[in-house]
């Protein structure tokens, strides 16, 4: 009796030990059962339409530009100086004030000059009477022509001491050079002056000048009369203005090309020293296709693109592409207007594969 007590004892361990084993390996393949139709569940999903959005091609005007950084020049510039030393005895202008070309600004002292230029009025007079009467005496032969020449050469030189003088005179009246506007003048009546010394500086800013410079593989694009579109901080809205001239070189430090442009400014709104911000129109293209940059795929043997083809799956088109804006990219040959052309799911989408697109336009 007590041998089958223990042989009953030792088949009960037995059982415990073998159910603790093979209980936790069958719940396993229970859950990978659930699991593996949970997947069966999900490759029917796959099966499903792709959400993405598309665009409808059409022909576009396109505009290849640049957007860069440029400063406002005056059209004209001086700092006025006097060409000779002396007593300023007269200013004939207020800060600030618009002249006109030829117009007098400072006054020299002239005294000295004038008693030369009179003294000199009355020896020309001198020796004209005297070249008459020496000519009537060579007529009649009274004298040689020798002593007629040096009467005329007498007469000659007072007429030249009288030019020289009367350009002198000329330097103690300083004009302006050309119409603008005067800036704060730096002398005052009674100051003598130098050639050195800036009496007032003139600028003419009417039209404008706005100088900026553009990457160096753009300069073959670049032509005279290109429209460029500038604004500054204190307003937001752009002015127009066209090139009218370039560098003929390219700068070696910055890799650039320098270029200048015109623009009228009546209301003097830009001031010469003025950083405004450029839009550079190197080129218009009517009618190209265009499709957004985020579009189109780069390949080792050139570019690509999805489109959605007519029986709603996707298709891939090799493309060949031309001009890039910052968001759109110029579709040469491998699309046609009216396309769908994906512009998300570009990296999930596969050739043939069911879409639901969405127009974003």
């Amino acid at each position: 009796m007590k041998k089958q007590t223990k042989i009953a004892l030792i088949i009960g361990i037995i059982a415990i030990i073998a159910i603790a084993y093979f209980y936790p390996r069958i719940s396993n393949q229970g859950g990978s059962a659930q699991n593996s139709a949970a997947s069966g569940g999900g490759a029917g999903g796959a099966g499903q339409n792709l959400p993405v959005s598309v665009v409808k091609l059409k022909k576009e005007t396109l505009r290849n530009q640049l957007q860069v950084s440029g400063t406002i020049l005056p059209n004209e510039s001086v700092n006025l100086r006097s060409e000779i030393s002396g007593l300023v005895t007269r200013i004939a202008f207020r800060e600030g004030q618009f002249v006109s070309k030829g117009t007098p600004l400072v006054y020299l002292n002239d005294d000295e000059l004038q008693a030369q230029s009179q003294r000199l009025q009355y020896t020309q007079k001198l020796f004209e009477t005297q070249e008459n009467r020496q000519k009537q005496l060579l007529a009649r032969e009274a004298i040689s022509q020798e002593e007629y020449d040096i009467a005329l050469n007498q007469f000659n030189t007072a007429l030249t001491d009288i030019k020289l003088v009367e350009a002198q005179l000329s330097k103690t009246v300083i004009r302006a050079p050309f119409s603008g506007i005067l800036g704060l003048r730096q002398v005052s009546e009674g100051s003598v002056i130098s050639t050195n010394d800036i009496l007032v500086s003139l600028v003419n800013i009417d039209p404008i000048k706005i100088e900026f410079s553009i990457p160096e593989r753009y300069a073959n694009q670049v032509t005279l009369n290109s429209p460029v579109y500038f604004s500054n901080e204190g307003s937001k809205e752009e002015v127009e203005g066209r090139v009218f001239a370039f560098e003929p070189q390219i700068d070696l430090a910055t890799r650039t090309l320098k270029l200048r442009a015109q623009s009228p400014n009546k209301d003097r709104r830009f001031l010469p020293g003025m950083f405004v911000k450029i839009r550079f129109i190197l080129e218009v293209t009517e009618e190209a296709l265009l499709v957004p940059a985020e579009s189109v795929i780069p390949e080792l043997s050139g570019y690509k693109v999805f489109v959605v083809g007519a029986d709603g799956k996707a298709e891939q088109r090799i493309v060949e592409i031309g001009t890039r804006t910052d968001t759109q990219v110029q579709v040469l040959s491998g699309l046609n207007e009216g396309d769908l052309v994906l512009t998300t799911g570009v990296m999930q989408v596969r050739q043939g594969m069911p879409l639901q697109p969405n127009q974003i336009n």
